[in-house]
């Protein structure tokens, strides 16, 4: 998934790259999030994500709601119902990632023996699903102008953030949202005090999956690409990298 992703920077004309990029990035991550928690489990989770993001993307392109007024460009495809299926294995791919990172950041965890407290678990269940939004929402900043240099999709009314609306990451975080939810549903389950090896790893390579995709595609907007665009780099990078640091913060106070 990196050298596609270091591939797509050195060949931005070659657009079947990013397919193999969002591919990578949903395989990769259905395949930690399975020995994170179960395969079924993982299964129903990603499968939920990319039907939501799939359904929000079939409305947004039909009402405006709730990015903004868009329309994709006949450069992606298979778009069954006009939505790129690959836009919607990233909501996937991507979901699971930043539910990983709220899950580490925000744990719920008791001492052996210990029962959680049903108020914990609903205030840690809100949390990791906002933070999970956020963090998911925080990839946006770097997609955007990235596909609009590719022209994968089309704006009516540019906005203010290299030609993207503000309103869209207001959608995106409302979006984000409900993938958590859905996630956190399914997905989701009180831990035992000592976790397994193979469950660590798998939560692990999802949080490391997510901090990838941050410094790859800060590094591209600030070197790689042409023209670099050391705003795009810098909102991105700060925004994905704070989510990022949580999740390692949390990760190393265990």
């Amino acid at each position: 998934m990196v050298a596609a992703q270091i591939a797509t920077g050195l060949r931005p004309d070659d657009l079947r790259l990013t397919t193999v990029v969002v591919v990578l990035i949903a395989a990769s991550a259905l395949a930690f999030a399975s020995a994170a928690t179960t395969p079924q489990r993982a299964a129903g989770a990603f499968g939920a994500a990319v039907a939501a993001g799939y359904a929000a993307e079939w409305i947004g392109t039909r009402t405006g709601l709730p990015f903004g007024d868009y329309h994709y460009t006949d450069v992606l495809w298979p778009r069954p119902g006009g939505v790129p299926l690959i836009v919607a294995l990233a909501w996937g791919g991507m979901g699971l990632a930043a539910h990983a990172v709220a899950t580490r950041a925000v744990p719920a965890r008791a001492a052996a023996g210990r029962a959680v407290p049903a108020r914990a678990v609903l205030y840690g269940a809100v949390g990791r699903v906002c933070l999970g939004a956020v963090a998911l929402t925080a990839w946006d900043l770097f997609l955007d102008p990235q596909m609009l240099r590719l022209g994968l999709w089309v704006w009516a009314e540019p906005g203010p953030y290299r030609d993207v609306p503000l309103g869209n990451f207001a959608g995106w975080l409302l979006v984000s949202l409900l993938v958590m939810t859905l996630i956190e549903r399914i997905a989701h389950h009180p831990a035992p005090a000592a976790p397994g090896t193979a469950a660590r790893a798998g939560a692990t390579g999802l949080v490391a999956l997510y901090t990838v995709m941050a410094v790859m595609e800060t590094v591209g907007f600030a070197v790689v690409f042409r023209p670099p665009d050391l705003l795009v780099a810098a909102a991105g990078g700060a925004a994905m990298g704070t989510c990022a640091l949580l999740a390692w913060r949390g990760t190393w106070r265990k």
